[in-house]
């Protein structure tokens, strides 16, 4: 079902609305905007029902006076989408955990309000509760992340600096991500590498003349540990810039070795993520995960000799798990006690091989993420960045928490948009951020390995145009 605008323009964050209260063959009924501005007056209004007989809902908001354009367009998006979660809400007797907020990035939507002068830092909480209908533990959630959140340092000179290395050894199911099979694109695999060296090679003069300084470097993916460890010695020994945080994304522990481990130490990687998903063997298999737990375990160990800070991915809502399997993980993972845990709540995408109906147990996934809040923090860690994608079970979100100050600033950077990135590889975003025009400008290479290959020439231009 989708809802009729009057204005196009709020059609698309009004449709997420709907679609986080009904799966599309579940709304019983069709749904129209209309609007009517009269100087600073503004009337919303909701025709919901079925053929003839449509309800009206009318809601009369004021738009402040003497304020620019773009951010009166931000407002009204505002009204009438809290107008329309007041009229879904009634009709369904349901209540979202992140009330009306649709967007990625609730913390930077936070944060927006506390820079623009439109509230002061300790209203945020009972801010996003009374206005925007967010939950009281999530309302706290966004507040204890914005208060760990102290790395952040906005000046356009510091620039972080990303590779994408988009292979993996298997697809699990769950993955919607542009990511091609090792046995698919192997015997592209040096040709790429040699690719992405002279896109690096070529940024590395852009950096020189406009005295860009890189803060953090992070390697992802994908799985860039796929590669052997004479492929990464030859990307990592032509990144020569002496940062104190320098990330590669390991992942799947059926990848990683002590001869790839030591190539990363030896070029200056402080922090790495293994990544387990869950420590239930049989949902790894239903998921086309091929490492074990003995596997995730044996890497762990053998990071610890290199003193790397290590993440640990998990999901809740994998097929086929129930709450007791989670709770097992979480208990799992304390023990092993890794100085980051990212705790992400399933998004069953159309990339994806898994479809909405296959998703059992939604209301187990709730309490699975609540309880690994809850326990997490208890055991010393705290929440630090956080993000939303679409199609999440539950309208949930990703969280991810640290403890004994190993915050990742790269994460922080991401998700709050607050520095530019210099991105690599296939299906790498680059992104500029101007700080005094509070303004964002993206910059995308093409999405497939193939295509980046053919194209590395064009790609690298309209790089180096977009920096300088």
């Amino acid at each position: 079902m989708k809802i009729c605008c009057q204005n196009v323009d709020y059609e698309k964050d009004m449709q997420d609305l709907v679609n986080l209260f009904f799966d599309e063959e579940d709304c019983p009924f069709s749904i129209e905007h209309l609007e009517e501005k009269n100087g600073q007056s503004l009337k919303s209004t909701f025709l919901v029902g079925s053929g003839d007989e449509r309800k009206k809902f009318e809601k009369n908001f004021v738009i402040p006076d003497k304020i620019d354009s773009l951010l009166e367009k931000s407002l009204i998006k505002r009204n009438f989408k809290n107008h329309l979660y007041e009229v879904l809400s009634s009709l369904t007797k349901k209540t979202l955990p992140w009330g009306s907020l649709t967007g990625v990035r609730p913390t930077k939507f936070a944060r927006d309000l506390v820079d623009r002068g439109e509230i002061k830092p300790h209203l945020i909480s009972e801010t996003l509760v009374r206005e925007y209908y967010v939950s009281q533990e999530k309302a706290k959630l966004v507040t204890q992340i914005l208060q760990n959140q102290k790395s952040i340092i906005k000046n356009d000179k510091l620039v972080d600096l990303f590779l994408n290395i988009p292979i993996c050894p298997t697809r699990c199911n769950y993955c919607s991500f542009i990511s091609s099979e090792l046995k698919t694109v192997a015997d592209k695999v040096d040709k790429y590498l040699d690719c992405l060296i002279r896109e690096l090679e070529e940024m590395k003069k852009v950096i020189a003349e406009k005295s860009y300084i890189v803060r953090n470097i992070y390697i992802g993916g994908g799985t860039p540990t796929v590669l052997t460890a004479q492929q990464l010695e030859k990307l990592l020994s032509h990144i020569t810039y002496p940062v104190s945080e320098f990330t590669v994304e390991c992942g799947r522990a059926d990848t990683i070795t002590k001869e790839k481990l030591n190539v990363l130490k030896k070029n200056g990687v402080t922090r790495i993520s293994i990544n387990p998903q869950t420590f239930c063997e049989a949902t790894l298999k239903r998921i086309g995960r091929k490492s074990t737990n003995k596997e995730v375990f044996d890497a762990y160990m053998l990071a610890m000799e290199y003193d790397f800070v290590v993440n640990m991915d998990i999901i809740a809502g994998l097929t086929g798990e129930r709450f007791a399997t989670f709770k097992k993980t979480i208990s799992t993972l304390l023990e092993l006690y890794p100085q980051n845990i990212t705790v992400h709540t399933l998004s069953v995408k159309n990339a994806s091989q898994i479809r909405g109906e296959e998703i059992k147990f939604k209301n187990d996934i709730t309490k699975m993420v609540e309880y690994a809040e809850k326990i997490l923090v208890e055991n010393g860690y705290k929440p630090y960045y956080m993000y939303r994608q679409k199609h999440q079970v539950g309208g949930l979100e990703n969280v991810g928490f640290f403890r004994d100050d190993t915050v990742c600033r790269f994460n922080i950077d991401s998700m709050e948009d607050t520095s530019s990135v210099i991105a690599l590889g296939a299906g790498a975003i680059s992104k500029r951020v101007f700080s005094i025009e509070n303004r964002i400008e993206r910059q995308p290479n093409c999405k497939f390995i193939e295509d980046y290959i053919s194209r590395i020439d064009e790609m690298i231009e309209k790089k180096i145009k977009f920096f300088l």
